[in-house]
């Protein structure tokens, strides 16, 4: 059986390229070389480029069809594994080009990506299906912002993020009201939207969520408790956060949070693996969506990688599903 040629893309335009960066080195470690080729792309500001793994020089990707020279010859991908967190692999951007080319891929599609990646809209379209969130305001970088209305408006401690963006990167903790100009001022610096969400006590769960087959399929759950004032970059990829999984919850609150993260897989008409952030509140005994990932990360210190090896799958197999999957999506939508 020939072996099926796999570009897998990393790196992108924003600050999460580092993560991007040790993501792929996971994917490459794990990947089935037995039944696919490999090759990794570099996204970067200065060109698409493909980098060989043994060090070699690095060398342009024609972008008519996102082709490879390698060894003299011209390589054609079969499907790409996309491993971009941030623009343009995670909002979008490169999914509507691959959708031009008629190239398979291993994330959701351009409207998707692009409706998920502002997380304002996203707890919009959420809400509107059912979905409990938390209350919200939104800010645009080019209006007047009435700070002192917007904080009667809140209940505070809020949350104040980029509205496209992830890793926590901008994102604060606000406390009281007077501190809600600076918080707001610091997501700015990182995007020309900001959201400002209430605070919402409780437990924080995080679950992937992926389809194999046709079917919605989720993870073990990982219940996440920051050791900073919320789960930042810090407690997110340098160890200032405890993960439990399997979470300890009762079998209960794990349905509800199962059964609410395929609820939002479908609403959103995701593919490939996501992930999605829950607060579980006990005084409303429910889940609260925070938001959705839809290239999650899989580096050593990421989530979904703890969560395929408590399920009792591998790494390896795992991502076979995920382009096994595209590739099946494509030749029957196509």
């Amino acid at each position: 059986m020939q072996k099926k040629s796999i570009a897998l893309v990393t790196g992108g335009y924003s600050g999460e390229a580092q993560v991007s960066y040790r993501s792929a080195q996971t994917i490459l470690q794990q990947i089935d070389r037995a039944t696919y080729d490999c090759y990794l792309i570099d996204i970067a500001r200065d060109g698409w480029w493909y980098t060989p793994e043994d060090g070699g020089e690095k060398t342009p990707v024609d972008k008519n069809d996102f082709s490879i020279h390698v060894q003299g010859s011209k390589c054609i991908f079969d499907a790409v594994l996309i491993g971009i967190h941030g623009t343009p692999g995670e909002d979008g951007k490169l999914q509507g080009y691959f959708d031009m080319i008629g190239l398979p891929y291993t994330s959701c599609d351009a409207s998707v990506s692009a409706l998920t990646f502002n997380k304002r809209f996203t707890v919009a379209v959420a809400g509107m299906s059912g979905v409990a969130v938390a209350h919200s305001l939104h800010f645009y970088k080019d209006a007047v912002l009435d700070i002192t209305t917007a904080a009667e408006k809140l209940q505070f401690p809020v949350f104040v993020k980029p509205a496209n963006g992830g890793s926590s990167i901008g994102m604060s903790k606000v406390p009281v009201a007077e501190a809600l100009e600076a918080a707001i001022e610091k997501a700015f610096k990182e995007d020309r939207q900001v959201l400002v969400e209430e605070f919402i006590e409780g437990r924080e769960f995080t679950i992937g969520v992926y389809k194999h087959n046709g079917q919605i399929i989720t993870l073990p759950i990982t219940e996440v408790v920051s050791e900073n004032y919320f789960f930042d970059y810090e407690a997110k990829y340098e160890g200032k956060s405890k993960e439990t999984t399997p979470a300890e919850v009762s079998e209960p609150v794990a349905d509800q949070l199962r059964n609410a993260a395929k609820h939002i897989y479908k609403v959103f008409n995701c593919q490939g693996i996501i992930r999605i952030d829950f607060i579980y509140n006990e005084a409303a005994g429910k889940p609260y969506m925070l938001e959705i990932n839809t290239v999650p990360g899989q580096s050593a210190a990421s989530v979904v990688p703890q969560q395929i090896k408590a399920a009792g799958c591998t790494l390896t197999d795992f991502y076979s599903q995920l382009i096994e999957e595209c590739l099946k999506n494509h030749s029957t939508n196509g």
